[in-house]
C-alpha cells in the first residue's frame, strides 16, 4: 500500500496598515538633553529601520517654563542640556509634524513627574547553584513613602547600561511593602552565562531607581507582554499597547524622577 500526500502554497495576502506616529521621550529629574524620538510604523514585512519623521515642532511645558528641542539627529530631539524635570509637576508635549503621519500634524502627551526615594544602598549576592554558570542577584535597600507608587529600576555595569531594552526593565508596585523599609529586595538577575553580565571584582553597579507612575507603568508590562508573546490558551484577546498620545500615536512620553546607589564588586566567588 502507498501512502500520498500533496502540499498546496497558499500566499496569504497582508494589507498593509495606515501610518501612525511613534512617540518614544521623556523629561527626568535629571539634568542632561531632555530626548524626544520620532518614528513612522512600517508594513509588517518592511525589512528596514523605521523611518525617522523629520522636521517637527516640538515642545516641553510644565504650565510656566516652555523648553524647545532641536532636532540632533533625524527623527531624535533634544532640549538644551540644562533642563531638568521637577517631582509635583505636570509636563505636557506637543509636536507639531512638517508633514501629516496617520491623517495629523499635531499630536501632545501628558505625564506628571512624581517623587523618588533616595536609594540607600544596593548589593549583589552570586548563587553558583541557581543555573550552570550561576547568576548575581542585585538587591537594594530603600525606605519606601506611605504614598501608592510606582518604581522601575535599571541595572549598568562599569557606566554601561545592562538593562537598555525595554523587555528587560524591572517594574513593580509598593502594594507588598508600601511605606515599609525595604531590606534587601531583589531588582535583577545578571546571568553568568552572558557576557556582558559576568561580574569580577572591581566592577562598579549601578542601580537606578525611577518613580514612573501607574499608567507608565502599565505601557511598559503590556508591551513586556507583546515582547516576549503569551500563553494561547490562557492569555486573554490581544490588544494594543495603551500609550499617552493624541490622535492614534503609538509609544508614551514618560515624567519620572531618579535615584541611584553604586556598590564594588568584591568577590566573584
Amino acid at each position: 500500500m502507498l501512502a500520498t500526500s500533496c502540499v498546496e502554497r497558499i500566499n496569504i495576502e497582508l494589507d498593509s496598515s495606515y501610518e501612525r506616529l511613534v512617540v518614544d521621550g521623556a523629561i527626568t529629574t535629571d539634568t542632561i538633553a531632555q530626548t524626544v524620538r520620532l518614528l513612522k510604523t512600517t508594513s509588517y514585512f518592511y525589512d528596514q529601520a523605521a523611518p525617522p519623521v523629520t522636521g517637527a515642532d516640538l515642545k516641553i511645558s510644565d504650565g510656566e517654563s516652555v523648553y524647545s528641542l532641536h532636532e540632533d539627529s533625524p527623527g531624535v530631539y533634544r532640549t538644551d542640556p540644562s533642563v531638568f524635570g521637577v517631582a509635583g509637576k505636570t509636563y505636557s508635549l506637543s509636536i507639531r509634524l512638517a508633514e501629516p503621519v496617520g491623517g495629523y500634524t499635531e499630536y501632545t502627551a501628558e505625564s506628571t513627574l512624581y517623587p523618588v526615594a533616595n536609594l540607600d544602598s544596593i548589593a549583589m549576592t552570586f548563587h553558583s547553584d541557581w543555573s550552570e554558570n550561576g547568576i548575581w542577584e542585585v538587591k537594594c535597600w530603600v525606605q519606601d513613602p506611605p504614598t501608592k507608587d510606582f518604581y522601575r529600576f535599571l541595572v549598568s555595569k562599569n557606566g554601561r547600561m545592562l538593562s537598555d531594552t525595554l523587555d528587560e526593565w524591572f517594574v513593580t508596585d509598593d502594594r507588598f511593602f508600601n511605606g515599609n523599609y525595604v531590606y534587601g529586595a531583589p531588582i535583577a538577575y545578571l546571568q553568568g552565562d552572558k557576557l556582558d553580565e559576568i561580574l569580577k571584582a572591581g566592577d562598579l553597579i549601578t542601580v537606578e531607581m525611577n518613580s514612573i507612575g501607574q499608567k507608565y507603568e502599565s505601557f511598559i508590562i503590556e508591551a513586556q507582554a507583546e515582547i516576549r508573546g503569551s500563553n494561547p490558551l490562557f492569555s486573554g484577546p490581544p490588544a494594543n499597547v495603551r500609550g499617552n498620545l493624541s490622535n492614534g500615536a503609538i509609544g508614551f512620553f514618560a515624567a519620572y524622577s531618579v535615584s541611584r546607589a553604586s556598590a564594588v564588586v568584591t568577590d566573584t566567588l
